[in-house]
């Protein structure tokens, strides 16, 4: 089956724009469907504030691309250990690289969910 990812097209403001589309606040991207993420910094993030990514599973997502706010900084130890349980993998960086980087990754047909922080 054909990917359908969204085409992240600009970030920045606080908020996104997605097929040219503008979305404020933070993005959670799972199975190629964009919705509003409420996690507006590293020190909100939960194993809970990822539950669509942890539910979908390793059959669905390979790994979690993480922007983390502005500034790169390791997530917190509950959410690293959460992904490894449910078999995702996990790349983190701030929200500007992860922004560049997942139109790249989907176009390779990666099975990649997105968490972005808005900047």
């Amino acid at each position: 089956m054909a990917r359908s990812a969204p085409s992240l097209d600009a970030y920045g403001e606080g908020g996104f724009r997605l097929d040219g589309n503008r979305h404020e606040g933070s993005l959670l991207i799972v199975k190629d469907e964009p919705g509003p993420w409420a996690v507006t910094s590293l020190a909100e993030l939960t194993p809970d504030s990822l539950a669509p990514v942890l539910e979908a599973g390793r059959a669905e997502v390979e790994f979690l691309l993480l922007g983390v706010g502005a500034r790169n900084a390791m997530p917190p130890k509950a959410i690293r250990e959460a992904l490894q349980r449910a078999g995702i993998g996990l790349e983190f960086m701030d929200t500007p690289a992860a922004a560049r980087l997942y139109n790249i990754l989907t176009a390779e047909g990666r099975r990649v969910a997105a968490a972005l922080i808005a900047v």
